[in-house]
């Protein structure tokens, strides 16, 4: 089957964020049974790939734009706050609401949950970036895109 077959597969925007449910797997935890604190981060990078995805910004069009050149989104800072811990076969939920938008940056918030009860929080600072490394301010295309999830 077909990625298109699964409409959930990249989760869904709902209210002004995007929704992504993620299921913990025996790979996801350290010695103590507890998912390994870096991997908080690898659910929330997969989160705002799949949310970039539903508005329609797709990595691999980035980086071979035909008109604004190669570009690419890089995290420039992130505050984390691991609260509580997930176990193997637990079913969570990433949250991601977009905080402000300012020339080549972003802020979102980012939260992971479990049954409504909030275990990671993060606060996430992306850039748009050309082909160098060099910040670039984001196109209006991009930005339009983005405004979707925008809560201010």
């Amino acid at each position: 089957m077909m990625a298109e077959g699964w409409p959930d597969l990249a989760g869904r925007i709902e209210a002004g964020e995007h929704v992504l449910p993620v299921r913990v797997y025996y790979e996801d935890t350290d010695f103590s049974g507890f998912v390994y604190h870096a991997n908080y981060l690898k659910f929330c990078e997969r989160a705002r790939s799949d949310c970039l995805r539903l508005l329609g910004i797709h990595h691999h069009e980035l980086h071979w734009h035909e008109s604004d050149g190669r570009m690419g989104f890089v995290v420039r800072r992130m505050q984390c706050d691991f609260l509580k811990p997930a176990r193997i076969d637990d079913v969570l939920e990433v949250r991601t609401a977009m905080l402000t938008i300012k020339g080549a940056r972003f802020e979102l918030d980012q939260r992971v949950s479990r049954d409504g009860e909030l275990l990671f929080h993060g606060l996430v600072m992306a850039a748009l970036v050309d082909g160098d490394g060099r910040p670039k301010r984001m196109p209006k295309a991009i930005l339009s895109a983005l405004d979707k999830l925008n809560s201010n």
